[in-house]
């Protein structure tokens, strides 16, 4: 792992750490609850990854720096975030859209450094991206972000599909990485800005119950 990559994986334990913290806050969850949200938002994505991809042992049991930098994050929130009901929705969608660019870029390159072929490279890399944001909503009990009609999945695949393509006509990888986060970040919050979100796949209740009797 070169020594960007390195650092930007750290940085995109931080922001997702953050954002489980902040999330946790918000449902006034107690410190325990506040560090296992921080936990499973930053590492969640990351282990599922390293789990398919046998890459053992896992990077944040390879590393415990990784859980270092959640705990700190989270008690750093804990005290420094008094008021968790003044935290603006807004703010916790940034965070995670920071994590959600960097984890989903780094997930691609790391499935391609371990000789993924380039579409199993993509899911992983898109994977990586959301599956913590995904178990920490479950945890909270609310509709995970991937699920609803925000553009969220979408931004990390096109991080991820920009880097194997950046990656495939031999662009630095330093180059690589700035780019593709770029493209997944503006992406991510040009829809939160603009509310922009892919149409819903909707039945309509009525017009389900009237094609049954005219089935029957």
């Amino acid at each position: 792992m070169t020594e960007l990559l390195y650092y930007l994986d750290l940085f995109g334990v931080v922001v997702f750490a953050l954002s489980g913290a902040l999330m946790a806050g918000r449902y006034k969850l107690d410190p325990f609850g506040v560090v296992v949200l921080a936990s499973v938002t930053a590492v969640g994505g990351g282990t599922i990854r390293d789990v398919i991809l046998g890459a053992y042992p896992v990077f944040w049991v390879a590393n415990p720096v990784y859980l270092w930098l959640i705990l700190i994050t989270a008690i750093l929130t804990i005290l420094i975030v008094r008021r968790p009901k003044r935290i603006p929705k807004r703010f916790l969608l940034i965070a995670d859209a920071f994590g959600l660019a960097l984890f989903a870029v780094l997930g691609t390159a790391k499935a391609l450094s371990l000789s993924a072929p380039m579409p199993v490279a993509i899911v992983m890399g898109t994977l990586t991206g959301v599956a913590g944001g995904m178990i920490r909503d479950v945890l909270c009990n609310v509709i995970p972000m991937i699920l609803r009609q925000e553009i969220y999945a979408t931004a990390a695949m096109l991080g991820s599909c920009l880097y194997v393509a950046l990656d495939y006509f031999a662009f630095g990888q330093n180059t690589s990485l700035i780019l593709a986060i770029s493209g997944a970040l503006t992406l991510r919050l040009a829809a939160i800005y603009w509310q922009v979100s892919l149409p819903a796949f909707h039945i309509s209740e009525k017009e389900a119950d009237k094609e049954e009797k005219e089935n029957n």
